[in-house]
């Protein structure tokens, strides 16, 4: 199925290799060789490409829906972080002394809040398949409902953006409530286990690199399916022209449901793998800022490719990292002149500007056998 899925896609092919072997290599060299090697990868440096894994699996997610469908969506900041809070309480529940009946004590925010008792919504997270399911489970219900009430309203465009926009800010407002029972202002941090392994080990550090990596592949191949499926041409053709394809026949509000609702579930896998790297998980993730910064990765590399929106989101990641740190004042200036002239010089992204530039000298090269 995977050599099917791959068939004419060479930049596909190109990508799946880089990242095995990169994976590979960044898994040797850390566990394998000693830390005085030149050639040792730190465990910073594991987890430092771990997050930026998560982020790419987040820009293939909105380049699916942006890209292939034409649904310019601000709001899939909110599912990456639904994932990553269901993650944190799997997490923040591993936290502290066993109970009498086995069960991990209240989290500490909780106790500094002086709650009595666990909130029926966090029953169930000291389970681990139990937060896997919500990791699947709560985005896509999210992106279902939302869906439905906004495809079937016929809401496009720019309406929709917004809306989605609305929806991410409104829940970081609820989620900086303390009452909501999820940290509050702090989120949820200081975790400690995870499937009784130490967070803070150089094997569970690599594990998690591996496991976004695999997550990464899995994410790029289940979207390169879609699209050369019925549904995905449907998707191309709703993008390019929703009225004709009503007028067809076609559900087009089904077939928009079920592409944004897998790629939210993308959105809270990727949330999920990011929360136990990083350590934390706070409303901050909510801001429609984030939102905006997907989209971004995604058009600097190039939409409708899906390889480019994981090329975009590396690129502008690693380059977020070091003007945050070099050059803290100046990043979200750099952040808006990037935009802007990819926008101008490169519309359809960095793939989009390498493809125009090889079409341009394949037609010379043919124009110049012509005349000789």
């Amino acid at each position: 199925m995977i050599r099917a899925i791959l068939t004419n896609d060479f930049g596909g092919k190109v990508f799946l290799s880089l990242l095995f072997v990169i994976t590979a290599y960044v898994a040797f060299a850390n566990l394998m060789l000693p830390a005085d090697h030149a050639l040792h990868v730190s465990t910073y440096t594991v987890t430092l490409l771990g997050k930026y894994l998560t982020y790419a699996l987040l820009a293939i997610a909105v380049d699916l829906v942006w890209g292939y469908l034409g649904i310019l969506s601000l709001g899939h900041g909110a599912f990456f972080a639904l994932g990553g809070y269901a993650m944190g309480m799997y997490l923040m529940r591993q936290i502290g002394d066993r109970g009498v009946y086995g069960d991990p004590v209240l989290p500490d925010f909780m106790v500094f809040l002086n709650w009595s008792e666990l909130p029926w919504f966090w029953l169930g997270f000291d389970q681990f398949w139990f937060a896997v399911i919500m990791i699947i489970l709560v985005p896509g219900l999210l992106a279902f409902v939302f869906g439905y009430l906004a495809f079937k309203s016929r809401v496009t465009g720019v309406y929709l953006s917004i809306i989605t926009q609305a929806m991410t800010y409104a829940l970081m407002l609820a989620f900086y409530r303390n009452e909501m029972g999820f940290g509050g202002n702090n989120g949820l941090t200081d975790f400690k286990d995870l499937l009784g392994f130490s967070l803070q080990s150089d094997q569970v550090r690599v594990s998690l690199f591996i496991a976004s990596a695999l997550a990464l592949a899995l994410g790029y191949l289940s979207c390169r399916y879609i699209i050369n499926s019925k549904l995905g041409r449907v998707s191309v053709a709703i993008r390019d022209s929703e009225d004709r394809v009503r007028f067809i026949g076609y559900r087009v509000d089904y077939f928009k449901l079920w592409v944004f609702t897998f790629s939210a579930i993308l959105a809270g896998i990727a949330g999920a793998l990011y929360v136990p790297q990083v350590g934390i998980i706070n409303p901050n993730e909510f801001s429609p800022i984030n939102s905006i910064e997907i989209v971004i990765w995604v058009a600097v590399g190039g939409r409708a490719t899906l390889f480019g929106a994981v090329l975009g989101a590396l690129l502008v990641n690693y380059a977020k990292t070091y003007f945050t740190g070099a050059f803290p004042e100046v990043w979200l200036f750099a952040l808006g002149g990037l935009f802007i002239l990819v926008t101008i010089f490169a519309p359809n992204g960095i793939i989009g500007f390498f493809k125009r530039r090889k079409k341009k000298e394949t037609q010379t090269a043919e124009a110049q056998e012509v005349e000789a």
